[in-house]
């Protein structure tokens, strides 16, 4: 399949990417835009995943390309950044649930499993026959999530016992399985744990009424003395830093993400302002219109070349909590501008999601959120530029 350089990306960033990595990119945008794109905006209104999508999506390759045992090829970190870009690009919620499986999930059990959970579960979340949620965010811990864990692993014998509540995990409702973090109430060490979603005294709720990423089954987890061998144990994550190692991994291609929602909204604004007919021309030959076309895709460009540098730090062994850190404040600050600036263009149309950026300007706010706040990412880069942590 031939691949075919996005208009946004104006300075050429994909020319990087190696024949095999541009022909990958080239068949995740035709299934995004033949599968997803015609049937994504009735499932944001009707809040529901649509699970027939699923099958097409493993078979894209796009869970497991950073291990050797699911990898269909040699790729890069930078790869992975353009999948996430890709998918984002067309819908944040099919790009949320991939990052979900493949970084969160997957890369749970790559950074923290030893070799026989690899072989067990990383095959199995490739090919989706098995779909996995990540349990950190508490009601009352998500910032704070290094110390003030309050979810609980006991050791009773071969197995633990596992007590607590989690929220907004997404995929929860429909994952067989969950990798738990949990504080051993021995040492005081965050473990993790993979958690059936069958296991007694497990119960996972939708959370309903949300304004953004609707089509993710986010839900409240609660763990009343759910007992998980020790085979189910993460055997090489033995503490929060391990737990950061995932969210390293995992925070740069949410920086990724946060660009492919700024490259589609951008791209529905530029396509409605040729089409809008106002003063007897379109709407994108007046000046202030494209003044903020301009800015938008001055914050794409800067966006793609810290994400790309960041990606190849990774390959490089190179990437520290303070780079993944930044990346992902500047893009989605970035990103609510261009946003902001994309729904402005489309006036009183941009507040409906039949020109396509309403879905993208509700969407940015999840984004902004998750896998670290701004401010919290700021606090990580402040600690490096300075040696001074500023955490309460």
């Amino acid at each position: 399949m031939t691949f075919t350089p996005l208009t946004s990306d104006f300075f050429g960033f994909a020319a990087d990417l190696t024949e095999a990595e541009q022909a990958s990119i080239a068949e995740i945008r035709a299934f995004m835009e033949r599968e997803v794109a015609p049937v994504i905006d009735e499932h944001w209104h009707r809040d529901a995943f649509p699970m027939e999508l699923i099958p097409g999506i493993a078979r894209l390759g796009v869970v497991g390309p950073g291990w050797a045992e699911t990898a269909r090829f040699e790729n890069s970190a930078v790869y992975r950044g353009w999948v996430a870009l890709e998918m984002s690009r067309v819908d944040a919620s099919v790009s949320t649930f991939v990052g979900v499986q493949n970084g969160l999930v997957a890369g749970s059990i790559g950074v923290g499993g030893d070799e026989a959970q690899r072989a067990e579960w990383l095959p199995r979340l490739a090919d989706c026959s098995v779909i996995g949620a990540f349990g950190l965010t508490e009601p009352l811990s998500g910032s704070d999530a290094a110390k003030g864990l309050r979810t609980t692993a006991r050791r009773d014998g071969d197995a633990w016992i596992l007590d607590g509540a989690k929220r907004w995990i997404g995929n929860a409702t429909h994952a067989d399985i969950v990798v738990i973090w949990a504080k051993d109430v021995e040492d005081g060490q965050v473990k993790g744990f993979i958690v059936p979603t069958d296991s007694p005294g497990f119960a996972a709720t939708k959370i309903e009424r949300k304004i953004a990423l609707r089509m993710v089954q986010n839900a409240d987890i609660v763990l009343e003395g759910v007992r998980v061998p020790e085979s189910l144990r993460l055997q090489r994550a033995q503490s929060f830093r391990d737990t950061a190692r995932v969210l390293r991994l995992t925070r740069a291609e949410v920086a990724w993400s946060a660009v492919g929602i700024m490259v589609g909204a951008y791209e529905a604004a530029v396509r409605y302002t040729t089409e809008r007919v106002q003063f007897g021309r379109p709407i994108a030959g007046h000046q202030l219109v494209q003044d903020l076309l301009a800015k938008s895709l001055g914050h794409i460009t800067a966006s793609i070349a810290l994400c790309a540098q960041v990606s190849r730090m990774l390959d490089e062994g190179r990437q520290e909590d303070a780079h993944s850190a930044l990346a992902k404040a500047f893009t989605t600050s970035r990103m609510r501008e261009v946003v902001g600036w994309c729904r402005e263009v489309c006036g009183g149309n941009g507040i409906v999601t039949d020109y396509g950026v309403a879905r993208f300007f509700a969407d940015a706010e999840a984004l902004y959120t998750y896998e670290g706040t701004a401010q919290m990412n700021a606090l990580i880069v402040g600690r490096a530029i300075t040696g001074q942590s500023a955490f309460a």
